[in-house]
């Protein structure tokens, strides 16, 4: 059977911090990301299936990144663990509501790293994530592929 791959397009609005960065980047500014989700199967041949010749349904797919990424990054601030004093904003005010720490610095790149260890798991058998790109603004964009993983 001939494999297939399928791509849904993501938008949300997303600020950050690179802290330590030597340019403009280590203040808190915003992006309106772009998020392109390729996955790789064989399409379904159950002919009792209501999902006969799809790869997987672009709902189940908007789902699950919707649920473990736009949702949780949608007008949110994302920073770094090392910086301290983004912990001090949290629950002080509702303004901060929407602060979402991680364990790594909030570049493109480590964010695609993240996703894919989030949406992997999710993916229905004989499924696989097969790449990503995020656009950060209109002349950039990292990219993702499972093929150039270890």
């Amino acid at each position: 059977m001939a494999k297939i791959r399928i791509t849904k397009e993501f938008k949300f609005e997303t600020a950050h911090a690179l802290k330590g960065y030597d340019g403009l980047c280590k203040h808190i500014h915003g992006h309106s990301y772009e998020l392109f989700v390729t996955i790789i199967g064989e399409p379904i041949e159950d002919k009792n299936s209501p999902k006969l010749g799809m790869v997987m349904d672009f709902g189940d797919l908007k789902k699950i990144v919707r649920e473990e990424i736009v949702d949780k990054l949608d007008h949110a601030l994302v920073l770094s663990s090392d910086s301290k004093e983004a912990v001090n904003l949290l629950g002080r005010d509702e303004m901060f509501d929407r602060v979402m720490i991680v364990d790594y610095q909030p570049t493109s790149e480590k964010m695609l790293v993240d996703f894919a260890a989030r949406i992997k798991p999710r993916l229905p058998k004989g499924i696989s994530l097969y790449s990503m790109l995020l656009r950060e603004t209109v002349t950039s964009y990292a990219e993702w592929f499972a093929a150039d993983q270890d």
